[in-house]
C-alpha cells in the first residue's frame, strides 16, 4: 500500500510538472519595422490582432535585435548567443546566405532551444523561413536543416525570399551584374571597337583570332548571365516539408493562408502535450506577396498589403489558442528579425520598405532603427497585461526566458548571452539585467551601449558609422544594404557618444564639451568591450567565401532531370485532401 501510494504521489508530481510547463509560439516577422504595428504608434496600418497582443501582454519598448541582418539575428535568436560565437557573422561584404546550395549554416555543436525542449518532451516545429543553411558535404547530409536543431516537423524555405524567387519583382543582383557582366561587356565592345578602327586605318596589324576570342569571350559572359537569371529561381526558391522538396520553384498563392493553416494545425495535433512553435514569417521581406483578400486593401500599397496579411495570420493563430482553451497555458511572443530596409524600393520607384518610427537608421546598420524591433509577450494569468517596459532586451533573452520555463537548465558548456525576461515581466525587478550589450555590424564590433544601474541614462557609443549615401538619406541607397568596413564606414576615436534615453532619434552625440563625464563613461564602456571580446573564441567561418558560394553537388531538386527543378507536390497533397 504504501508504494503504490508513493508510485501515484510521483505521477501526480510529474503531471503537475508537465501542466505547468506552458506551451510557446514565436512568432517572427521579416524585416517588419517598429513604427510598423498600430500599437507602436503606426495609425495607418491596419494590425488589430497584434495591438490585441500588445494589449493582452507586456510590450517592450527597447527591445533589440541581436544583429541588423537576418541570418546571424536568427542565429542569435535561437542559441542565445551573439552569432559571431557560432562563427555566423561574416567577415566580407555578404553577410547572409543567398544560395541554398552554400555550405555554411548554423553548426551543429551549436544548442538551440528547440534541442532542449525536445529533450523535455516538448513537440516542436518550424514553419516560414529558416534561412541559416541546409547542408555541409552532400545534398542529404541536412546538417544545418531544422529537424537537425530540434525541430520535429518544419514546413518553409530553407533560404530567405528575395525578389528574384518572385517574377517581374527584379532581381537583388542588379547591382552584382552591372560590375560583373555590363562593365566587362562595355570593355569588350570598346576593345573591338578600338582593334577595328586602328586596324582599318593600317596602324597595328590585328590578328582575326584576336577579335574572334574577345567575342567567345563577350558570348560566355552572356551565356552565363542567361543562365543564371534562368536558373536561380528554381534552384533556390522552393518550400520543403522536412527533408522533401514541395514545391520548386515556390508558388506565392495563398501561400500565407497554406502556411499559417499548416500552423494551426501542428497546434491542434498536439492540444494535449506542451509544444513549440515557431512562425517565422515570409512577410515582410521583399519579394513582397499577399492573396487577393489583401492585395490592394491597404493605404500603403503592396508592403501594407503584406503586413495586413500577416496581421490576419497572427489572429488565426490566436483564435486556435482561444478555441483549444489553450490561450492561458501559452506564452505567445511576436518580433521581428531586425528593422524595416529603407533602402528597399522598387523599379518603379515604390516604396517596399517599412517604417522604424522615430528611429534612425535601418536593416544592415546598428542605428536604432536597424536593431530596435517589436517584442511583445502574452502570458494570461502570469504576465500582467497592458505592461510597456522601457529597459534594454534582446531577441537573444527568449533563450533563457523558453529553457527555464520548460524546465530544462542551461547549457554550462558556453556563455549564454541572452537573460531570462521572467523576472522583468513579472515586476520582481525594474531594471535589465543587461548592464551591456554589444552590436556587431557583421564581425565588426561597432558599438556598446550601457545602462548604468545608478541613473536613468542609456549610453550608446559607437566605434564607427555607415556612410549614407546620397548625401542626407537615411541609408545606404548606392549599395542597397550598409556595409561594415573599408571606404563604406567612418571610423570614430574617440568614439561617437549618444544617451538614447534623452536623445532615441540618434541625433545629437555629447561631447567632452556638452558632458563632464565624457571620457569617464567611454572607458566604462571600452572596459567592458574588451572583457567581452576577451570571451570570443576563434570558430570556423559559416559566412566565409567558400561557405557561402553556390556547389553543384550540395544542389537540392525534387526531380533527377537534370536541373529542371519542377514540381508542385503541394498543390497534390491539397488535391487529394478534398
Amino acid at each position: 500500500m504504501k508504494i503504490r501510494l508513493l508510485l501515484l504521489l510521483l505521477l501526480g508530481e510529474a503531471h503537475s510538472h508537465a501542466a505547468s510547463r506552458p506551451n510557446f509560439v514565436l512568432l517572427m516577422a521579416d524585416d517588419l519595422g517598429i513604427g510598423d504595428p498600430g500599437c507602436y504608434g503606426n495609425e495607418t496600418l491596419r494590425t488589430p490582432n497584434i495591438d490585441q497582443l500588445a494589449e493582452g501582454g507586456v510590450k517592450l519598448t527597447h527591445h533589440l535585435a541581436a544583429s541588423p541582418l537576418c541570418t546571424p539575428s536568427r542565429a542569435a535568436f535561437m542559441t542565445g548567443r551573439y552569432p559571431i560565437r557560432s562563427g555566423m557573422a561574416s567577415q566580407s561584404l555578404m553577410g547572409v546566405f543567398i544560395f541554398s546550395a552554400s555550405s555554411g549554416g548554423l553548426p551543429t555543436s551549436e544548442i538551440t532551444f528547440a534541442k532542449l525542449l525536445k529533450n523535455q518532451g516538448y513537440s516542436t516545429a518550424l514553419i516560414g523561413k529558416w534561412h541559416l543553411g541546409t547542408n555541409c558535404h552532400n545534398k542529404t547530409d541536412f546538417c544545418h536543416h531544422p529537424l537537425s536543431h530540434g525541430f520535429d516537423y518544419f514546413h518553409g524555405i530553407p533560404m530567405t525570399n528575395l525578389r528574384d524567387c518572385k517574377p517581374g519583382e527584379g532581381s537583388v543582383f542588379t547591382g552584382g551584374i552591372r560590375a560583373l557582366v555590363f562593365i566587362p561587356l562595355q570593355i569588350i565592345a570598346i576593345t573591338l571597337l578600338t582593334l577595328a578602327v586602328v586596324k582599318c586605318l593600317g596602324l597595328v596589324h590585328v590578328p582575326p583570332g584576336i577579335f574572334v576570342c574577345l567575342l567567345c569571350l563577350a558570348a560566355m559572359i552572356l551565356g552565363l548571365l542567361v543562365c543564371f537569371l534562368h536558373y536561380f529561381r528554381p534552384l533556390n526558391c522552393f518550400l520543403m516539408r522536412n527533408h522533401e522538396i514541395t514545391q520548386q520553384p515556390i508558388s506565392y498563392d495563398n501561400l500565407m493562408q497554406r502556411l499559417t493553416a499548416d500552423a494551426a494545425q501542428f497546434i491542434q495535433r498536439n492540444a494535449e502535450t506542451p509544444f513549440l512553435l515557431v512562425l517565422s514569417y515570409l512577410h515582410v521581406h521583399t519579394a513582397l506577396f499577399s492573396s487577393k483578400d489583401f492585395s490592394g486593401k491597404s493605404k500603403h500599397g503592396a508592403y501594407g498589403d503584406a503586413v495586413e496579411e500577416m496581421d490576419w495570420s497572427v489572429g488565426q493563430i490566436l483564435n486556435v489558442l482561444d478555441e483549444l482553451k489553450l490561450a492561458n497555458n501559452t506564452l505567445v511572443y511576436f518580433t521581428s528579425d531586425q528593422g524595416a530596409h529603407v533602402e528597399e524600393v522598387s523599379a518603379k520607384g515604390e516604396v517596399h520598405g517599412g517604417s522604424n518610427g522615430i528611429y534612425k537608421g535601418g536593416k544592415a546598420n546598428n542605428w536604432e532603427g536597424g536593431i530596435r524591433i517589436p517584442g511583445i509577450l502574452r502570458w494570461p494569468g502570469v504576465i500582467k497585461a497592458g505592461l510597456e517596459i522601457d529597459e534594454p532586451t534582446s531577441n537573444m533573452d527568449i533563450f533563457p526566458t523558453v529553457v527555464n520555463l520548460a524546465g530544462s537548465p542551461l547549457p554550462e558548456d558556453r556563455i549564454i548571452d541572452g537573460r531570462d525576461l521572467m523576472p522583468l515581466l513579472q515586476g520582481k525587478t525594474q531594471l535589465s539585467d543587461h548592464e551591456f550589450l554589444f552590436h556587431y555590424c557583421n564581425f565588426y564590433l561597432n558599438a556598446v551601449r550601457w545602462r548604468p544601474r545608478n541613473s536613468t541614462s542609456v549610453w550608446k557609443a559607437f566605434f564607427f558609422t555607415p556612410k549614407f549615401n546620397p548625401e542626407g538619406a537615411n541609408g545606404c541607397f548606392s549599395t542597397h544594404v550598409c556595409l561594415c568596413h573599408g571606404q563604406f564606414v567612418n571610423q570614430h576615436h574617440p568614439p561617437l557618444l549618444f544617451d538614447i534615453s534623452r536623445d532615441p532619434r540618434e541625433r545629437n552625440p555629447v561631447s567632452p564639451m556638452t558632458e563632464p563625464r565624457f571620457q569617464e563613461i567611454v572607458d566604462v564602456m571600452q572596459r567592458a568591450a574588451d572583457r567581452h571580446t576577451k570571451t570570443l573564441q576563434e570558430v570556423p567561418n559559416q559566412l566565409s567565401l567558400g561557405n557561402i558560394l553556390w556547389k553543384p553537388w550540395l544542389q537540392m531538386c525534387c526531380s533527377s532531370s537534370g536541373l529542371s527543378c519542377q514540381c508542385d507536390r503541394e498543390e497534390q497533397a491539397r488535391r487529394e485532401s478534398r
